[in-house]
């Protein structure tokens, strides 16, 4: 190929399995993921909102997915997905309940008419990481006494980042996520085995045609534009966040030093203020301890005069009781 070509970048993702002319590939991974067999095979597709250049190229921030309904009217949502963030699960849910709730309408509206609504979501990076498993199945059970609610809700995760792509591949979910992950890299003239197969022939020819295709592959660029440009801006905001909540817990610790500063503070304040009320006591103490002196003088003053006024020698005593 002329140009290297990315399959997990939406607009070439949508041409591979949303576009009329690729409609075999998508019954063909529609089955792989859900394990669908004999009678309950997909044999046919209706894209409800096929490829069309023209939404990638009005709006570069567009959120493109493929929706399906197949010959039993089921419904199937497909998304490729290259950043996860925490309100990702909210919104796959979300996702998948505004196609079931659009099943009703005023001239449709019997709970009974409700179809089965499946989504796949191929993720670039996994939502799940403790989790060493590349594919995610959820639905509606109850895990005690294990038994379903429902079997209308179905939601695959595929996590590339969890697939090896070394290993022998085993099934032809295997063989898509390898095409997703290796696809880039391959020699449409030299392919390798796992490559080697109807399906992965035309896929590849898809990626051929954004390849050498000048106004498909401007397309691309400008796509792969926008996720570097999306990326770029989801750095910057996490390092915005990192440098935020650096400086939140810088304040932090200058409040909390502060607030030990002042609480030291308060305590010294509070202990000169008890120094004071103590030398307050001792001097108060003391001014007691000199009038109860200046009493005790004033009366043995008074007892001497007494003493004298009956003719009592006063001064001879005293030399006798000091002797």
């Amino acid at each position: 190929m002329k140009h290297r070509i990315n399959p997990i970048v939406d607009c070439v993702f949508k041409a591979l399995l949303g576009s009329e002319k690729n409609k075999n590939l998508l019954i063909h991974f529609l089955n792989a993921v859900t394990g669908l067999e004999g009678d309950n095979l997909i044999t046919d597709v209706v894209i409800l909102n096929p490829y069309n250049e023209r939404e990638f190229m009005d709006d570069k921030l567009s959120i493109v997915d493929i929706k399906a309904e197949c010959q039993n009217e089921f419904k199937y949502q497909i998304e490729i997905q290259l950043a996860v963030y925490p309100a990702l699960a909210s919104r796959i849910v979300y996702n998948w309940s505004t196609i079931y709730h659009a099943q009703l309408t005023k001239q449709k509206g019997n709970y009974k008419e409700l179809k089965p609504v499946f989504s796949i979501w191929i993720l670039d990076n996994p939502l799940f990481k403790d989790i060493d498993n590349y594919h995610l199945k959820f639905g509606l059970h109850d895990l005690n006494n294990k038994v379903s609610l429902s079997d209308h809700l179905t939601i695959h995760l595929l996590q590339l980042s969890h697939f090896n792509d070394h290993k022998d591949v085993c099934n032809e979910t295997e063989r898509w996520l390898y095409f997703f992950k290796q696809a880039e890299n391959q020699d449409i003239e030299n392919l390798p085995e796992v490559l080697n197969t109807k399906e992965m022939k035309q896929a590849m020819e898809t990626l051929q045609d954004f390849s050498e295709n000048q106004k498909n592959y401007l397309l691309y660029q400008s796509r792969l534009d926008a996720v570097y440009e999306r990326n770029t801006l989801e750095l910057m905001r996490r390092e915005t966040e990192l440098e935020m909540a650096l400086l939140k817990q810088k304040m932090e610790q200058t409040v909390k030093a502060h607030e030990q500063i002042l609480k030291a503070h308060e305590q010294a304040v509070k202990a000169q203020e008890q120094a004071l009320k103590d030398r307050e006591q001792a001097v108060k103490a003391q001014e007691q301890a000199l009038k109860e002196k200046e009493k005790s003088d004033k009366e043995k003053e008074m007892y001497l005069k007494i003493l004298k006024e009956k003719g009592i020698d006063v001064d001879s005593i005293i030399n006798e009781t000091q002797k």
